[in-house]
């Protein structure tokens, strides 16, 4: 991660710096692939002895390309740093949680491939089942998959006189397919 750390109306001391350093090197646990960092810095003088130091911080990511920011005032350099590296660790967590919701846990939350990077998986058929179709009304075909606890059933009709392939739908009902030629 690159940092860039300016003043204004101030001048940052090896110290702070070091601070600001070490606290910004600890978002890299919350979205590994941070491109970089950038701080402002400044003192304003203020009536209110609590708004005294303002930190800025912008973070780039390289998933998606997001941008976070967060600003925060204090009366203290280093109060002032602490509650922004916080905003912004909520908003990396809250982002990485929006990737992994939206893959399902693929890499993209962990950063290893970026949105335009994604690997297509190879697809191919890894098991085939044989079995034989008895010949039955649709009844009969709901009492045999409810027995087998299967969440579908593939059967002949023999009102119909053709393959039917009978699934439990997720409000609880049942759903029947029909294959048709062209």
């Amino acid at each position: 991660m690159e940092l860039q750390i300016a003043g204004t109306n101030i001048e940052i001391t090896p110290e702070a710096q070091r601070y600001v350093e070490r606290k910004l090197n600890k978002l890299n646990k919350h979205l590994p692939d941070i491109i970089d960092a950038k701080v402002e810095v400044s003192e304003e003088k203020t009536k209110s002895p609590q708004e005294r130091y303002l930190v800025r911080v912008t973070v780039s990511s390289g998933v998606g390309g997001a941008v976070f920011h967060g600003e925060e005032r204090a009366e203290d350099l280093y109060k002032a740093v602490d509650r922004v590296v916080a905003i912004v660790s909520r908003q990396l967590e809250r982002h990485k949680g929006k990737l992994y919701d939206r893959g399902r846990g693929n890499p993209l939350a962990r950063g290893k491939f970026s949105q335009t990077e994604r690997p297509e998986p190879e697809r191919k058929v890894v098991k085939t089942k044989r079995f034989v179709i008895e010949p039955m009304p649709l009844e009969e075909a709901i009492e045999q998959m409810e027995q087998l606890g299967h969440n579908f059933f593939l059967f002949f009709d023999a009102d119909a006189g053709e393959v039917r392939l009978l699934y439990r739908r997720n409000d609880g009902n049942y759903g029947l397919i029909e294959p048709e030629l062209r």
